[in-house]
């Protein structure tokens, strides 16, 4: 008989091979490898005895009801979609695993019912808009969501409509006091927990993101016969704010910043550049600390622009606010890390997750796996049998240690 671990491998490898053609697994929400997907995960759902329904949002729940029918409902999972050419473990791993903690527990009776849910829409790739599912479950969700398309022209309305009711969303909103927390189990994205050796850990935050629009405009001349200091060079003042956002990032603890694109004009051998166009972002678990960076950023940013005699335009787009997982849910994942005789570690996300939309509703938490190398959004992504075993049984033990059980 396959060990919890690698029973969820090869769970995981099969429902990899659910994708679109192509290399590594592309499985976009409402289409028809979700719905080849959410047979698999019904069936998963059902051998662990669970009660499977769908929502108006075209969440898949699979239900364990509870001995104590005031005692509330914990909610577990992540959602089916990926990327393009993404891994096969990004989020769906989140949904496998619960799925395992309960049924290895078996006819042990928790006084309080848990849900397991497969989110339809976390990575956005599709429409330009994510988190329905949580949102929906939040009571966040904005419905003029409904009227956006993807690349093919099809709104999201009649996309969800084969999966869920889009004038029943107001519905899924649940009450409260009815939800004891969310747990939310995602592979790591990053590097730390291979660096410190550990198969788990425990998320503090969900970095909040800040997105601005930057174009800085100088003069375009000739690359030969215009002094160096005469010159209005564009580029160099981009450069220049290059490197100052990862001097700031760097110095400033809990804090990244990236500077992923730039357009340059007229990006020819021998012009000095008249215009970049790029883009910044910044994130950190928390507000403050970003909203400093912000400052720092712009106050360089300025001073760039300004040295080469060009103009400065930066506009903010997109904003997020941090989301602080539970402290008290922190500590019982602290206590059922340690009883498994692991070293308990503590580190923020850099990536938002289901849990960001969730911490509207309930309170949150997430338990990080590790993944090979930090790899993710990629075919190579992976994690071990050995790690997914360890977060099987961490999360066994918190679900009885809520009930005053020991494993």
């Amino acid at each position: 008989m396959d060990q919890p671990g690698q029973r969820a491998a090869r769970m995981l490898a099969a429902a990899a091979r659910i994708s679109e053609p192509g290399p590594g697994v592309t499985r976009l929400p409402f289409t028809d490898e979700h719905a080849r997907a959410n047979d698999l995960i019904s069936g998963w759902m059902q051998d662990a005895g669970l009660a499977v329904r769908r929502d108006s949002a075209g969440t898949l729940i699979g239900r364990r009801e509870g001995t104590d029918p005031g005692a509330g409902t914990f909610l577990m999972g992540s959602h089916q979609d990926s990327v393009r050419g993404g891994g096969a473990f990004d989020g769906i791993m989140g949904v496998v695993l619960p799925i395992l903690a309960l049924q290895a527990l078996g006819d042990t009776a928790l006084p309080f019912a848990v849900e397991v849910l497969a989110f339809a829409d976390e990575e956005g790739v599709r429409f330009p808009t994510a988190l329905i599912g949580p949102r929906a479950l939040a009571g966040t969700l904005d419905p003029a969501v409904l009227g956006m398309e993807d690349r093919g022209g099809v709104r999201l309305r009649d996309a969800l409509a084969g999966f869920g009711d889009p004038d029943a969303l107001a519905g899924v909103a649940r009450p409260r006091a009815e939800v004891i927390g969310y747990l939310e189990t995602h592979i790591e994205q990053g590097p730390v927990l291979e660096a410190e050796d550990l198969p788990v850990g425990i998320v503090t935050a969900i970095a909040g993101i800040e997105r601005h629009s930057v174009t800085i405009t100088g003069r375009a001349a000739h690359a030969g016969t215009t002094p160096m200091a005469l010159r209005q060079d564009a580029l160099c003042a981009a450069a220049e704010l290059v490197g100052a956002v990862e001097r700031i990032c760097r110095t400033t603890p809990e804090a990244v910043g990236t500077i992923g694109h730039l357009d340059v004009t007229p990006n020819v051998v021998n012009a000095i550049p008249a215009r970049v166009d790029c883009t910044i972002e910044l994130r950190s678990a928390e507000d403050a600390t970003r909203a400093r960076v912000r400052a720092a950023v712009e106050a360089a940013a300025g001073r760039a622009a300004t040295a080469r005699d060009c103009t400065l335009s930066l506009e903010q787009t997109y904003r997020q606010p941090a989301k602080a997982c539970d402290p008290g849910l922190q500590d019982d994942l602290e206590a059922a890390i340690t009883a498994t005789g692991l070293r308990p570690l503590r580190l923020m996300s850099g990536a938002t997750h289901d849990a960001s939309a969730m911490a509207d509703l309930c309170p949150v938490a997430m338990l990080f796996v590790r993944c090979r190398e930090g790899i993710s959004h990629h075919p190579e992504e992976f994690a071990s049998p050995e790690d997914m075993a360890a977060a099987i049984g961490v999360l066994q033990r918190l679900l009885l240690a809520r009930t005053g059980l020991r494993p």
